[in-house]
């Protein structure tokens, strides 16, 4: 671990997407990775998104969400990570902005900003995408479960059809000490 992140644990939230193959699935499949891993918990999930295409357009919709984890790993060890766990869901980086089986982005850390080759923090596009901001919103306003709700209606309401973003599925995440079930 870098020394400058001891082992304390930290909020990440990171963004997943997925247009090739069953798309849903590979999200599934991308949250019990990150699950299961011994230094990442995931706190909550937001809904899932079918969104158009960004940059290079001529592809099929991707499916969006956002999760919120706790995690002892530093930033770069969870990017890392989340390469990793991309490789093996199959993503091959062919077209920049092209089609792809799964995405992870790590989107903010903590309070965290860095500027590396590697990696920046926040994200540094993700305030211009909606098939961001709006599941990220979902998971920032976990802890208010009621407000959470009139909030994703009142915005799938005014976002539906709009900015190429439409709520695609709920999903029902249960306590991290139940198992996962895809």
């Amino acid at each position: 671990m870098d020394e400058q992140f001891p082992h304390k644990e930290a909020e990440a939230y990171i963004a997943l997407g997925s247009n090739m193959g069953n798309r849903e699935q590979l999200l599934l499949s991308a949250i019990s990775l990150l699950d299961t891993h011994p230094d990442v918990r995931v706190s909550s999930v937001s809904g899932m998104y079918e969104t158009d295409p960004v940059g290079y357009t001529e592809q099929p919709p991707f499916l969006n969400m956002v999760l919120a984890v706790q995690t002892t790993l530093s930033p770069l060890m969870l990017l890392r990570q989340l390469l990793q766990f991309e490789q093996q869901l199959g993503r091959v980086r062919q077209i920049r902005w092209g089609p792809r089986t799964i995405d992870l982005d790590l989107l903010l850390y903590d309070n965290v900003r860095m500027d590396q080759e590697e990696l920046t923090l926040p994200h540094p596009r993700m305030m211009e995408r909606a098939f961001v901001l709006v599941p990220l919103h979902d998971v920032l306003d976990y802890s208010h479960q009621l407000q959470q709700e009139v909030s994703a209606a009142s915005r799938v309401a005014l976002l539906d059809g709009k900015e190429g973003i439409t709520l695609w599925k709920t999903i029902n995440w249960r306590s991290a000490s139940e198992p996962f079930e895809s």
